[in-house]
């Protein structure tokens, strides 16, 4: 069965592929992040990042519409820039829920006297800057000695992960570059403060909303920020902001999305056929009835 629109769910080779495959099926992409943001990492992977920029931009030119996670991202765009939107991933608020900090750690094992700062590696990408955290985070060990860092690197079982977030103190986030990092996203959903560095769209996500902070990129800084939250002793109020971040938000509005495109290839392939018919029977006045 022939797809009415095909939506590749990422820039580089995945993009690229679709935007050939598709054949005249309208093509939606969706650009997350590194598909489009600088890369850190050897001279190979920093290689391999601009070949996949490349794709990314090329196939842009194919697409009906492109959903970037991110303001910034669009201002990444070389080509089609009016045909972006903003929209960023999304949580799904029925999973990423609060839960009392106690119980949660009482289902993970954790000591309930620590004072855990979550961070997020990526599988261990150096673009989120684990050195950097790491060196925050003993900073502020000097002044709260039963401070840790809780690193999710993948190994994580996905289905604790809302758990993890509940148990934690604080999410810390320190990476070079984002789109719109949904380990922040999550923390919102489930009340937990956050410390970040201005970094794709957090600021954005975290303005106006209380146990949350924004800092340089600066062991010391952030250092002085995570004790400044965690001196709060509050959870945050970011479920009450997640507003456009809820995955039942964004289905809405990509299910809009798609009904547009579909609609307005209906209304050209009619256009497509009728032309042909009214050329046909054009009176030699030059008026057409239709």
């Amino acid at each position: 069965m022939r797809p009415h629109i095909i939506h590749a769910h990422f820039g580089t080779v995945t993009a690229l592929f679709a935007a050939i495959a598709a054949q005249g099926v309208p093509l939606v992409i969706t650009y997350r992040g590194s598909d489009l943001n600088p890369v850190a990492g050897t001279s190979g992977a920093r290689l391999r990042a601009r070949i996949g920029h490349v794709f990314s931009q090329a196939a842009a030119l194919a697409a009906a519409r492109i959903v970037c996670v991110s303001e910034q991202l669009t201002r990444r765009l070389l080509w089609r820039k009016e045909r972006a939107v903003v929209l960023p991933s999304g949580v799904d608020p029925d999973i990423f829920r609060p839960e009392p900090r106690e119980l949660a750690r009482r289902r993970l094992g954790w000591n309930h006297d620590d004072i855990v700062v979550l961070f997020n590696s990526g599988n261990g990408a150096p673009v989120k800057r684990r050195d950097l955290a790491e060196a925050a985070v003993g900073c502020a060990r000097r002044t709260r000695p039963s401070l840790r860092m809780e690193v999710m690197d993948g190994h994580c079982d996905p289905d604790l992960v809302p758990a993890v977030m509940n148990a934690s103190d604080c999410l810390l986030v320190t990476s070079d570059y984002e789109g719109s990092p949904t380990v922040v996203q999550e923390a919102l959903a489930c009340n937990l403060p956050v410390v970040s560095v201005n970094v794709g769209d957090v600021a954005q996500r975290l303005a106006g909303v209380r146990a949350t902070c924004i800092a340089p990129r600066d062991p010391q800084a952030l250092a002085q920020a995570l004790d400044a939250v965690l001196s709060l002793g509050a959870r945050s109020d970011g479920r009450l902001k997640l507003n456009e971040c809820s995955s039942h938000h964004v289905a809405s509005e990509l299910y809009a999305i798609y009904a547009r495109i579909v609609k307005n290839a209906r209304v050209a392939a009619k256009i497509g056929e009728i032309e042909p018919r009214i050329a046909e029977g054009t009176p030699a006045g030059g008026q057409r009835n239709l």
